[in-house]
């Protein structure tokens, strides 16, 4: 018998099976509980910036949070509160880079976003980890100042590229991410500039402005996530 017969109930390979409907994969899709935690992550991450940056400048004796500035405060025997600080504010620029690959609202510039958030986040890492100019430690390779070079850029870059994704769900918050660019790029020429007697108060409102912008983008997460 050279053709063999297939029994009932049985077909070829690449068939459909007789009174069995072919079932496809669902397709993946946006995780609302991750989202939220991501927002709330990057809201919880932000507040720590802010509580440490307020409990520090009480805490550290002789600090003054006019002329000082936050590498004053993330060195020296009370470090471990800024250092605490950066760290989780580190966690919410790591949340926020989450959210958003995981809500991608397409093209280029959104992904250089992701990127951006997650260099800011070593960066803040690295100069909470690195006790350079607030306890004087210049031994060894210095980079407190490249890091912060590093911040300028990448902040203005990551505002920049997705504040058009944005504005595909918000035209507020693609302003905002516009103004927040702005503000912080032309505030942060001008630090480099400053005497060092008012840099400290300075540098602080740079960093409410990061801080404005992260709390909005926790916002666009939520929205995600309810949508």
């Amino acid at each position: 018998m050279g053709n063999r017969t297939i029994r009932a109930g049985l077909n070829p390979v690449g068939t459909r099976m007789k009174g069995r409907p072919m079932t496809t994969a669902a397709k993946p899709g946006k995780e609302p509980g991750l989202l939220n935690f991501c927002a709330a992550i990057a809201v919880l991450g932000s507040i720590s910036l802010i509580a440490g940056n307020v409990v520090g400048s009480l805490v550290v004796p002789g600090h003054n949070w006019v002329s000082d500035t936050v590498s004053d405060l993330a060195a020296g025997r009370y470090e471990i509160i800024q250092d605490v600080a950066l760290y989780g504010y580190a966690g919410a620029l790591v949340a926020a880079a989450i959210g958003a690959a995981h809500s991608h609202s397409g093209g280029w510039q959104w992904s250089v976003g992701i990127f951006g958030l997650t260099l800011l986040a070593l960066c803040v890492v690295v100069i909470g980890a690195r006790n350079e100019y607030g306890d004087n430690d210049n031994e060894g390779v210095v980079i407190h100042i490249y890091v912060v070079y590093a911040l300028g850029v990448l902040f203005t870059a990551t505002f920049l590229a997705m504040a058009k994704g944005l504005g595909r769900h918000s035209r507020t918050l693609e302003w905002l991410s516009y103004i927040c660019a702005g503000l912080w790029s032309v505030g942060a020429v001008i630090f480099f500039l400053l005497p060092t007697d008012i840099d400290g108060i300075w540098e602080r409102g740079l960093g409410i402005i990061t801080v404005v912008w992260v709390c909005a983008f926790a916002v666009h997460l939520r929205r995600m996530a309810r949508s």
